[in-house]
């Protein structure tokens, strides 16, 4: 998938998980204090990952997995705050609903900080409810979207 001069992919080598895995960390993680590391889970060596890059260097990212039969969820959404306001969370976003679709879900959820949830609403999402509130001051919310 494309936006002019930015393309979405999947990161294949060693050093396209490194620029990903940085960009999760740097955007999602370092700026609540957070150690390196903690921007991976146990699913993640069964998901979906997609990125875009400018020079070699992640500037936005997302990963999604398969809940069950019908639903997909997103996780990880970060784009780089050089590179904000310009679509390419939206075009990485759209990159993984089509993966979904493509699988045979139905369903896709995700949960947000509040701080994205007018990004997603524009998206199609829509709040189901308050989820939780990570290291206890960054409030989430369960997105849904009917794909």
């Amino acid at each position: 998938m494309q936006n002019s001069n930015f393309v979405v992919e999947q990161p294949a080598t060693k050093q396209d998980f490194e620029t990903y895995y940085h960009l999760r960390y740097l955007v999602l993680r370092k700026p609540w204090g957070q150690p390196f590391g903690s921007e991976m889970d146990e699913t993640d060596n069964t998901s979906i990952h997609a990125f875009i890059k400018d020079n070699n260097i992640a500037i936005s990212c997302s990963r999604l997995h398969f809940i069950d039969d019908t639903t997909a969820q997103i996780r990880y959404m970060a784009v780089h705050q050089d590179y904000q306001g310009k679509g390419l969370g939206k075009l990485v976003l759209t990159y993984l609903e089509e993966i979904a679709k493509e699988n045979k879900r139905t369903d896709i959820i995700l949960h947000a900080r509040e701080n994205a949830i007018k990004f997603y609403e524009s998206c199609g999402y829509v709040i189901k409810e308050k989820s939780y509130l990570l290291w206890g001051e960054i409030q989430h919310h369960l997105m849904e979207k009917k794909l």
